[in-house]
Parts: structure tokens; sequence; C-alpha cells
């Protein structure tokens, strides 16, 4: 199997053992590649998985200040790796590359498909034209993990272009369709999660249309 990064071939020498166990890999990235992107490790921020922070951080305590909540989970640091890896697949339209974590995405957000309505962070009209997908389902369709898409968002400035200061300030963007329907318990998915302010706009949207437990998780912090 060719890794979808580097394109080089990520087979490794078969054992019997393994052929035996019925545990070959499938990864789709070769061990090189897979051993740039850093899982969050065991100290995190106990609210938003920020790495490194083994109580609450700083962005949470904002967040606590101004009277919000958080209750998030991600898998990855977002690092060099995980920074090149999700600019090539939004902003180059390298569709494939949604299958990477999707089997890590799957063992997370599986066991709540019954228990919460999963809701993806959208992309305003323009971009969706514009990158053709929205990356975030992207996620969830590699994974096989049924979603809501009850959510549209307004064209704005694009929050990699804004600094700290303007994301913490950024106006509403986000609507709930008409007709959409919302249930008690949601989990909202996005693709990297930075200061938390998009996860917080989205949290007043759907809290305002009665949403009584809301979580969220992305696959980097």
């Amino acid at each position: 199997m060719t890794c979808l990064i580097c394109r080089n071939n990520t087979s490794s020498k078969r054992s019997f053992t393994k052929l035996l166990l019925l545990k070959e890999s499938n990864s789709k990235l070769c061990q090189n590649c897979r051993n740039e992107f850093m899982k969050i490790e065991e100290a995190h921020c106990p609210n938003c998985y920020k790495n490194g922070a083994a109580t609450t951080c700083a962005d949470c305590q904002l967040w606590f200040q101004k009277g919000k909540t958080v209750h998030h989970q991600a898998l990855y640091q977002y690092n060099e790796a995980m920074k090149s890896y999700i600019k090539t697949y939004k902003f180059s339209g390298d569709y494939l590359l949604r299958e990477i974590f999707a089997s890590e995405i799957k063992r997370v957000l599986r066991p709540f498909e019954r228990s919460h309505q999963l809701i993806p962070i959208p992309l305003s009209q323009k971009n969706f034209e514009t990158r053709g997908f929205n990356q975030v389902t992207g996620f969830l369709d590699a994974a096989g993990i049924k979603y809501s898409d009850i959510l549209d968002k307004k064209e704005t400035e694009k929050q990699s272009s804004k600094t700290r200061k303007e994301r913490l300030k950024a106006a509403q963007p986000f609507s709930i369709k008409e007709s959409a329907a919302l249930e008690k318990k949601v989990i909202i998915i996005d693709d990297i999660y930075t200061t938390g302010a998009t996860i917080q706009l989205a949290t007043e949207i759907l809290e305002n249309a009665g949403a009584q437990e809301i979580l969220s998780f992305s696959l980097a912090r």
C-alpha cells in the first residue's frame, strides 16, 4: 500500500504470527510519516485536551471567566506535521487524506452515535464551492460515522488569517437550518481546536435552540 503523504510503500515485513492473528496493518501511512504525528499526551488540560497542561489551561480559564463551559476532546497535537497535513487536505484539495485518521476517529465517536447527535462545523457556501468539500464531514464519511448537517455558516474572514485576539472576539457566523431537528445531547465536530472560539460560537447557537448537553471533538488541538 502507498503512503498517502510521502507516496512511499507502507508495507513492512510480514510475520507468521501477524498473519495467523490477522493483525496485518492496513495503515494509510508509512511508519516514518506516522511517527511525525504526535498524540496528545497523558498530561493535558482536562477541559480542552491542550497538551502539557495538567490542570485547567489559560484558554479554558478565560472561557470560564466569561461564564462558558468547555467539554472538548482531541486526538493529536497541532504540530508541524499536522499543520502540513491539514493545509494539504483542506487547501490543496487532496480528498484522499480524509482516510488517514478514519479508524481513530471512528473509535472515539462510534460509542456516541446512539446517545448524541453529531454536528460538524460547516463551511460558508463560498468556501464550500471553492474547496469542493467540507473537511470535517470528509473525516466523518471516511470513518463511517453518522452526523447531522444542521448548521449554516455565513461568509467571514478565515480563522487561519485571524490573530488570537480577533478569533476570541469573532461575531456569530452560525445559524441552524430551517426545519432542522436538534436533539438534546450533541457533539460538535471540528478539525482543529485553537482558542475554542469556533466551538463556543456553535455552542451558543445550539444552546439557544434547546440543546442541553454539548460536547465537542476535534482531530487536533
